[in-house]
């Protein structure tokens, strides 16, 4: 089969299509074939070195994909040939063929797309971990968004909506908070224009929200610890801004009872990756289907110009996911 390879670690110029050997699926695993995929951050990180491939995990990029059902392990019977879906994967969607346990499959609605299908599961998968099996959401309660444009970010303000609760969000421009807004935030902050701190007071009334999802790390601790109400809930998905934070006042996580999580979903079991899928259909495979909730695709491009799709997520313009079309 034909994948995305490199030999060296670096730019995206080290991105080739090349051929690897078509995976054979085990027991209670399936082969798809591919017609699309997704870009994410984590595979910027890999070509660069940074964040290698779980052990046992395909060395190939990509975490999503989707695609048709081309052959089943055995044991499976909840899906057969020709089935079209959708996964999470920790490892190998830049290619014709990936194998898949079926339980992680999700079947994908017949209103969307492949290149829809293949904007689905990092994205959403990861904000409802976060959101529900970590945070606890609420309805009614509020969520301060961070990168609302990004994938995770608008998938989150989806499913902050579906669920009762509100959000609001960060973004770097203003065409990626209108965008934000058109999908349910309630209110947005140019973080260009300084801290986002006094927004936030304005937005709550000086009670904080209940919970922040941050993809900045560092820079944004201080002030997102200012940030939260009591009982609050600091989930850090990312640290883009840098990791290391100079000083830390514990009396503040102590007197208003915060709580700080990290989080990472490429690494966690199996088991667990497929309890998260179903879970996330339970809570919202209906709202996928009849179109109340709909992954962002800000571009579609075809494979053989991953260069330029690597180059286009580096320069932060994106708003929702980048997919790549996988061709014949």
């Amino acid at each position: 089969m034909k994948a995305v390879l490199f030999s060296d670690f670096g730019g995206p110029e080290v991105l080739h299509i090349g051929e690897a050997e078509v995976p054979s699926p085990g027991p209670g695993e399936v082969l798809v074939r591919v017609r699309a995929t997704a870009l994410n951050r984590a595979d910027l990180l890999q070509r660069r070195g940074l964040y290698p491939a779980p052990q046992g995990a395909s060395d190939i990029l990509g975490l999503e994909m989707a695609g048709e059902v081309a052959q089943v392990g055995d044991g499976v019977a909840a899906v057969a040939v020709g089935d079209r879906v959708c996964a999470l994967l920790p490892g190998g969607g830049y290619a014709q063929y990936v194998c898949v346990p079926a339980g992680m499959l999700m079947r994908l609605p017949p209103r969307l797309t492949f290149a829809q299908g293949a904007a689905i599961p990092e994205a959403f998968l990861t904000a409802y971990l976060n959101l529900f099996s970590l945070g606890n959401l609420a309805p009614g309660e509020t969520v301060l968004v961070h990168a609302g444009a990004s994938g995770v970010g608008t998938s989150a303000i989806q499913l902050i909506r579906l669920a009762g609760a509100r959000s609001i969000v960060t973004a770097g421009s203003s065409v990626k908070l209108e965008r934000c807004m058109s999908l349910g935030a309630e209110a947005g902050w140019n973080y260009h224009e300084g801290s986002f701190v006094s927004f936030v007071e304005e937005q709550t009334g000086g009670d904080g929200v209940n919970m922040i999802l941050d993809f900045v790390g560092a820079p944004y601790f201080e002030d997102n610890i200012s940030s939260l109400a009591v009982d609050g809930r600091l989930i850090i998905i990312g640290t883009m801004g840098g990791a290391e934070v100079q000083s830390v006042n514990l009396g503040t996580l102590l007197a208003r009872r915060l709580q700080v999580i990290g989080t990472a979903l490429r690494s966690r079991s199996v088991a667990t990756k497929i309890e998260l899928t179903q879970a996330f259909q339970t809570f919202a495979g209906n709202a996928l289907a009849n179109g109340e909730i709909a992954p962002v695709i800000d571009s579609v491009f075809d494979w053989k110009d991953v260069q330029d799709a690597h180059r286009y997520m580096e320069s932060n313009k994106n708003v929702g996911k980048i997919v790549l079309n996988i061709g014949e």
